[in-house]
């Protein structure tokens, strides 16, 4: 009889389990903001990834982009470089961020926009701030503010993006838009705005003006806050 077998004590389970346990309680019972940037990007990670320690994976991801924010924004092509990375959990970290743009969306969607400013600038910094490619986008309003349509007008390089005043009016007078929020992001992170900024948002309301459309603002975002052209004065 061959003793060895069968007679082995079984395999533990693979440390990780306990600790997925042990998280996925803290967040119940504390909520996210208990956990650090790293831990809760591993609570998005195991789905993805059920039979690996995620947690070396969560804190080479926050190293290369730089925050919890700017993963989830980062292109799934620069995600799936990431050595352990695959395809089906950069889908998942990309289905957070459609997530988050939807809902934070849907906070202005169906409000007078101007009487919820806070979250028009959360939504504009959601959808924008930490990407790493300028774009524009329009806002068009309708005579009460309510929102008619939200489009990126243009999408350009790291810190260019060309925009054409007399396209964006157009725009407004096929939607029948009585009113602009334009909006931009800078992915240097400064949202200070540039002289280019400032002489596109003024040629944009001059053009607008005498056909009675109103450019209430020009939104300038990015990772370390955002501007107001209208509260500098530059409107």
């Amino acid at each position: 009889m061959n003793e060895g077998a069968g007679s082995g004590a079984p395999e533990p389970p693979p440390h990780y389990l306990g600790h997925r346990e042990r998280l996925r309680d803290r967040f119940v019972k504390a909520g996210a903001e208990a956990l650090p940037d790293y831990e809760l990007l591993e609570l998005l990670l195991f789905r993805a990834l059920p039979r690996r320690d995620v947690k070396p994976l969560a804190k080479t991801l926050l190293q290369r982009f730089g925050s919890f924010a700017e993963t989830i924004a980062a292109p799934r092509e620069r995600l799936t470089e990431i050595e352990g990375l695959g395809e089906a959990a950069a889908i998942e970290l990309k289905l957070v961020e459609a997530a988050a743009k939807r809902l934070v969306k849907g906070s202005i969607a169906e409000r007078e926009v101007l009487s919820s400013w806070s979250a028009l600038v959360a939504y504009c910094r959601t959808a924008m701030a930490f990407s790493e490619k300028e774009s524009f986008r329009i806002l068009f309003l309708d005579k009460r503010n309510g929102l008619i349509a939200d489009e990126v007008q243009q999408t350009g390089t790291v810190d260019h993006t060309p925009v054409h005043p007399r396209e964006v009016v157009k725009r407004a007078l096929e939607l029948s838009a009585t009113a602009l929020i334009l909006a931009h992001n800078h992915p240097s992170g400064d949202p200070k705005p540039s002289g280019a900024d400032i002489r596109v948002t003024q040629e944009i309301a001059k053009i607008a003006g005498p056909l009675g459309i109103l450019v209430h603002d020009h939104i300038i975002v990015g990772r370390n806050g955002h501007v107001s052209l209208k509260e500098m004065k530059l409107i």
